[in-house]
């Protein structure tokens, strides 16, 4: 296959026009000699890599929580149609035994391999049991537990070893001990946290490496209480997550934040759960009531509960809605939380040898046009 006109996103991170060359489920340097070739012209048209979301929890229905292969399936086939091709879906607080059927599917899920049309399963980000109670946001309070090694590996081997993100509220008791013990396993990412900077700053220079949702459920910035936000800020290794929904964070905090961490350290996420795709309603979200208007997905306490918006139109928003650089977005939405997934070496760049992954967007208003997966037109 061999893509010709688009504006191609590159691994300087810049756009230029050249040709994209396929061959089975690969990208290569040129086309083979003497081979039939399905050409596509993408005049008009900019191509970049697929994205990959470490952390959603369900879109059309299904949440990673319902802990079956169908709910998994689902979400794969939607978030490739949609141009996320690489997925690291999140679970929620719950019960051990609960979670550990959640893991024990999600590596009978893995070991089946990548099915046609479906984004590629990348493992798991465990956003909790490990979580503060004052913080808890949309995690259910009943099942919050104090940081346990033994427990998390007891989960993780369950999984497979598959957890790719481990978040933690490094306050709690057990959990700076947890930290020294799996950073260089898994990432460590502080989330749903009363930490202040000290704390914070601790965790980071123990092992620590991400923040889950930069500004949700954790104390806010302030010149005399810098908090999570400020130590993340002073460590150079630290990627923090954002949702460009337009609910969860207003545009000018998106383009501080933007100033600040520049975009080598920000991940685009989505956080979405299982309404994302599917009309205004009443949905469940970690067995909690969730109501959905719009954008906004609630729950009874009026507490924001996900986003209900995919990744592909989180990177839109950042671009069309809050000024953040085309050029960064994708950066922030493909490359980065690739390398943070630590399958950059196979994906989330135009680059010979890599998968095949394409997303072609209209180059005025960022619709999609086309995606091709695994050198494969969807």
């Amino acid at each position: 296959m061999i893509i010709r006109n688009a504006s191609v996103y590159t691994e300087e991170g810049k756009f230029a026009q050249q040709d994209i060359f396929i061959r089975d489920e690969l990208f290569v340097d040129c086309a083979a000699e003497g081979g039939e070739e399905q050409i596509i012209d993408a005049s008009g048209c900019i191509a970049i890599p697929g994205l990959t979301d470490i952390h959603f929890h369900g879109c059309m229905g299904h949440d990673f929580c319902d802990g079956t292969r169908e709910a998994i399936d689902a979400m794969a086939v939607y978030e490739a149609s949609v141009g996320v091709t690489n997925i690291v879906p999140a679970s929620m607080t719950l019960s051990q035994d609960m979670l550990l059927g959640i893991c024990s599917t999600a590596k009978a899920y893995r070991e089946e391999g990548v099915q046609d049309k479906r984004a590629h399963f990348q493992g798991i980000n465990m956003e909790g049991p490990f979580v503060s109670m004052e913080k808890k946001g949309a995690q259910n309070g009943a099942y919050i537990h104090k940081p346990d090694q033994e427990m998390f590996k007891r989960l993780n081997e369950a999984s497979g070893n598959c957890v790719k993100f481990l978040d933690i509220a490094p306050e709690e008791d057990g959990a700076m001990e947890l930290i020294d013990k799996w950073h260089d396993r898994v990432v460590i990412s502080l989330a749903h946290t009363c930490a202040d900077y000290d704390i914070a700053r601790e965790a980071f220079q123990r092992g620590a490496s991400h923040v889950t949702h930069l500004y949700n459920a954790m104390n806010p910035y302030s010149h005399r209480a810098p908090g999570l936000i400020g130590a993340a800020a002073d460590e150079e290794k630290v990627h923090v997550e954002l949702i460009c929904d337009g609910v969860h964070i207003h545009p000018a905090a998106v383009r501080t934040t933007f100033k600040i961490f520049g975009d080598d350290r920000i991940i685009l996420i989505s956080d979405s759960m299982r309404a994302t795709g599917l009309e205004d309603g009443d949905y469940s979200l970690g067995g909690q009531y969730v109501k959905v208007t719009g954008n906004l997905a609630t729950l009874k306490d009026g507490t924001i509960a996900g986003s209900v918006t995919n990744l592909a139109d989180c990177m839109r928003t950042a671009v069309l809605k809050m000024g953040i650089p085309l050029e960064s977005a994708v950066k922030c939405a493909a490359v980065n939380p690739a390398k943070c997934a630590g399958i950059y070496d196979s994906c989330g760049s135009i680059t010979a040898g890599k998968y095949a992954d394409v997303v072609l967007l209209d180059k005025e208003d960022l619709s999609l046009k086309q995606v091709i997966l695994r050198g494969q037109v969807l």
